[in-house]
C-alpha cells in the first residue's frame, strides 16, 4: 500500500527570506545597470554636477574644459603632486595603500593612499567625508574605480579629474580655478601657477593658492621641481594617447 504525501508549503519565515532575496537581487541589478550606464556616458559627456558640488555649504563655480584646452604642465603637476603611477597602474597603487595604512596604524590623522582614478570615481558618483558611511564610500569607489579605468581610459579620467576637483571654496576644476586665482585660462597655466593649484588639492578649503604660506608653498616648490621629471620621462604619456 502506498501512501502519497503531500509537499509542504514553504513557511512564512522562507517566504520572507525569498522575498527580501529577491528584493535585494533587484536592487543589486539595478545598480548594477545604472552604475554602468552613468559610466558609459560620462566617457562622452562632460559631468553636469556632483554630489561634492550640490552639498557644498559656499555654492560652486566650475567650467568644463576639454583636456585639450588645459596646459599639459597642470597635468604634469597632478601627476607630480597625487599620483606618480598614474599611467603605469591599474586605478590602485598598492604600496601607497599599504604606507598610508602603516601611516595610520600610528596616527590619529588618517591619510589616504588614492590614486587620481580612485579620487575621480569618489568626486564624480560618491560623497566625501569621514564616519562609517566612509567604509561603504570606498567598496564602492573600488567598483566605479574599476569601471572608470576599463571604459573610460586614461586619458578620460584625467580630462575628467582636471575638471571636477574641487581647487578652493566653492571652485571645481581647473579652470574655474585659473580664472579665480590668476585671472586667466588653465590653457595658460605655468609651471608655478599649476603647481600652487595641485598643492592645494588635498585640502582646497583650507591651503591658500595665491600667495601661499609655509607648507603648501614648500609642497608646491617641489611639485613644481618634479613637474619637469614628469614630462621628461614621460610619466604623463597616457593622458596624450
Amino acid at each position: 500500500m502506498f501512501r502519497f504525501f503531500r509537499p509542504s508549503r514553504p513557511s512564512s519565515q522562507h517566504g520572507l527570506i525569498y522575498r527580501v532575496g529577491w528584493w535585494i537581487g533587484r536592487l543589486v541589478i539595478a545598480f548594477l545597470a545604472i552604475s554602468l550606464g552613468f559610466t558609459v556616458l560620462y566617457k562622452f559627456v562632460p559631468v553636469p554636477i556632483t554630489l561634492t558640488m550640490i552639498l557644498d555649504p559656499n555654492g560652486f563655480d566650475k567650467s568644463w574644459q576639454p583636456l585639450s584646452r588645459i596646459d599639459r604642465t597642470m597635468v604634469d603637476a597632478v601627476i607630480a603632486g597625487e599620483d606618480a603611477k598614474f599611467c603605469s597602474h591599474n586605478g590602485f597603487d598598492t604600496r601607497a595603500i599599504e604606507k598610508a595604512m602603516e601611516r595610520n596604524a600610528k596616527s590619529n590623522r588618517l591619510r589616504g593612499g588614492s590614486t587620481i582614478s580612485q579620487q575621480t570615481a569618489k568626486n564624480v558618483f560618491l560623497w566625501q567625508g569621514t564616519g562609517w558611511t566612509r567604509y561603504l564610500r570606498k567598496g564602492l569607489e573600488t567598483w566605479f574605480t574599476l569601471l572608470i579605468e576599463n571604459i573610460w581610459g586614461k586619458r578620460r579620467i584625467m580630462e575628467v579629474y582636471l575638471n571636477v576637483a574641487e581647487t578652493g571654496k566653492g571652485t571645481y576644476g581647473v579652470e574655474a580655478g585659473s580664472q579665480r586665482y590668476f585671472g586667466h585660462s588653465a590653457a595658460r597655466l605655468n609651471q608655478v601657477e599649476a603647481a600652487r593649484i595641485a598643492a592645494a588639492l588635498p585640502a582646497p578649503k583650507r591651503r591658500e593658492v595665491v600667495d601661499p604660506g609655509g607648507f603648501t608653498r614648500r609642497h608646491g616648490n617641489a611639485i613644481a621641481a618634479r613637474s619637469g621629471v614628469v614630462r621628461n620621462e614621460a610619466m604623463d604619456a597616457c593622458a596624450y594617447r
